[in-house]
């Protein structure tokens, strides 16, 4: 059973925040979803990080403008409010021990603005890092699966397509227009194989992240370069993980996070789109686990040491 609370950020965003495990655990896991998704993707995580003994920590939330937290203005529609965003998260749920941060799609790359805003609290307290279907370089690889005349004419739709409906203000799409969603959804976040339920919670998720963040975070999201903060990281253990057939984030987004994370390692998984959490759920928590089992056996002297070669490596030039 998870306990459900509120976090209310500085800007006055309220947050659904869900937490399982005991509040002493020797670590905690963050997780973080994907863009128009909900905190839902990770069910499948969370039950198997409740099977470890001893059972860490779990924290699980809905971003900003997504599932059942509130609204965002359009200005704070951006990676970099995340990063800050998720800083507050662990100040007020994981004050003190190691921490694992695991993040799908979005989720990855506001553990990177994480990084690159917070860089000492970073060092300091991050023992484990679990990267699924992201990229550090915007949509610098997306192709969609096309050929690249037409994915720059998606693209160019895409983009327009956002600027409309981050204006269209804090409304969610109407149940009515989901099931027409259906097939596009299919074709672009999922593989060779599906079943129904996955591409259901998908589904619902995108029904309840607002219009004004379907389009808002569309500019950030695209834009991102954060390949030399990952390469200041120093030696924190990571793993990547992509599938061969993933439209969004194709397995060059994550071969270059993998070539900049000295500690990272890469798994492709045939077959598989972007929700591998979804589609490969026993893979994406075997990894998981693996990440936080290291992360419990961490030190403070291994994290300050890590935060030392990290500044020694020229941290802040990086960012």
């Amino acid at each position: 059973m998870s306990e459900r609370s509120e976090l209310t950020l500085a800007d006055g965003i309220r947050l659904r925040v869900d937490a399982y495990g005991p509040a002493d655990a020797g670590v905690t896991v963050v997780l973080l979803h994907g863009w128009c998704l909900d905190r839902r993707t990770w069910h499948h995580q969370i039950a198997a990080l409740g099977a470890m003994s001893p059972r860490p920590r779990v924290i699980a939330f809905d971003t900003r403008g997504h599932g059942r937290s509130d609204a965002t203005g359009l200005p704070s529609a951006t990676l970099g409010q995340l990063g800050d965003d998720l800083a507050e998260v662990l100040r007020h749920y994981a004050a003190r021990g190691p921490v694992v941060l695991a993040g799908h799609s979005m989720g990855g790359m506001a553990i990177m603005e994480y990084a690159y805003r917070h860089p000492v609290d970073f060092a300091e307290r991050v023992s484990g890092l679990l990267f699924v279907s992201t990229s550090a370089e915007g949509h610098t690889h997306t192709r969609y699966g096309l050929t690249p005349r037409l994915a720059t004419l998606m693209r160019a739709g895409e983009l327009l397509g956002a600027g409309v409906l981050a204006r269209s203000g804090p409304w969610r799409p109407h149940r009515a227009v989901l099931p027409a969603l259906r097939p596009a959804l299919r074709w672009l976040l999922f593989g060779d194989q599906y079943d129904d339920d996955a591409l259901g919670i998908t589904i619902r998720g995108v029904g309840r992240a607002s219009l004004r963040s379907i389009g808002g975070f569309r500019s950030s999201i695209g834009s991102q370069q954060r390949l030399g903060t990952l390469a200041a990281l120093g030696d924190v253990p990571a793993a990547v993980l992509v599938g061969d057939r993933d439209r969004l984030t194709p397995p060059p987004c994550a071969e270059s996070i993998a070539g900049a994370l000295p500690g990272a390692g890469l798994t492709v998984f045939p077959g598989a789109g972007h929700m591998l959490l979804l589609e490969r759920p026993a893979e994406v928590s075997e990894a998981l686990v693996a990440i936080t089992e290291r992360a419990a056996r961490s030190t403070p002297a291994e994290r300050k040491r890590r935060a030392r070669r990290a500044r020694r490596a020229g941290w802040d030039r990086a960012a």
